[in-house]
């Protein structure tokens, strides 16, 4: 009898123990899940969408635009070709649709806050979609980048929203004061944002 009461002792210490170490191993566990969590809840979400431009108006212009937003900003690097040397104005245009030969189905410059057309942060006010000038080399090759916090991929602020709408390389230069759109002339080449 007392071989058992010892055994039984034994095997209640053993299995004691073994309890508190399965919890105290489930709470290093769970602690280490939380800082893993807290990792992942601080690194930053990056989202990024490529279109390729299309001629428009007769032209030849061709390229490529990409818009990346990370940690509240968005990026737009664009590349281009076959544009004749010189300046050329960019824009966001307020729809996603290229199929008119001339790009006026993309509609008017991006305007979601009802300011007159103008450069970039000014004071006096500017489209969300007056991006500005770009220059092109001698054989007609450029590179556009842009960076601001004014717009996102895939928010439901409409006034920051850039999904559905259209980039627009123009022929001419954008003077920034001509209403509506700068006076730059013709729309040579289109994208839609299509998200």
């Amino acid at each position: 009898m007392k071989i058992t009461k010892i055994a039984v002792l034994g095997l209640i210490v053993a299995l004691t123990y073994s309890c508190k170490e399965a919890k105290k191993k489930t709470g290093e566990a769970a602690e280490e899940m939380e800082e893993t969590m807290e990792t992942v809840k601080d690194e930053v979400m990056v989202e990024a969408i490529a279109f390729k431009m299309e001629p428009k108006s007769d032209s030849n212009v061709a390229g490529e635009v990409k818009f990346t937003e990370e940690d509240g900003s968005v990026t737009m690097e664009a590349t281009f070709s076959g544009l004749t040397p010189g300046e050329h104005a960019i824009h966001i245009h307020e729809k996603a649709d290229c199929s008119a030969d001339d790009g006026t189905s993309t509609g008017g410059h991006w305007n979601p806050t009802s300011e007159p057309h103008g450069k970039w942060g000014n004071d006096t006010g500017y489209h969300r979609g007056d991006i500005g000038n770009f220059v092109a080399d001698a054989d007609g090759n450029a590179t556009v980048e842009f960076s601001t916090d004014l717009w996102c991929l895939s928010c439901e602020d409409e006034t920051k929203n850039i999904a559905g709408k259209a980039v627009i390389v123009h022929q001419g230069v954008d003077d920034f004061t001509s209403q509506p759109s700068g006076a730059a002339g013709a729309r040579i080449s289109c994208t839609g944002i299509i998200k």
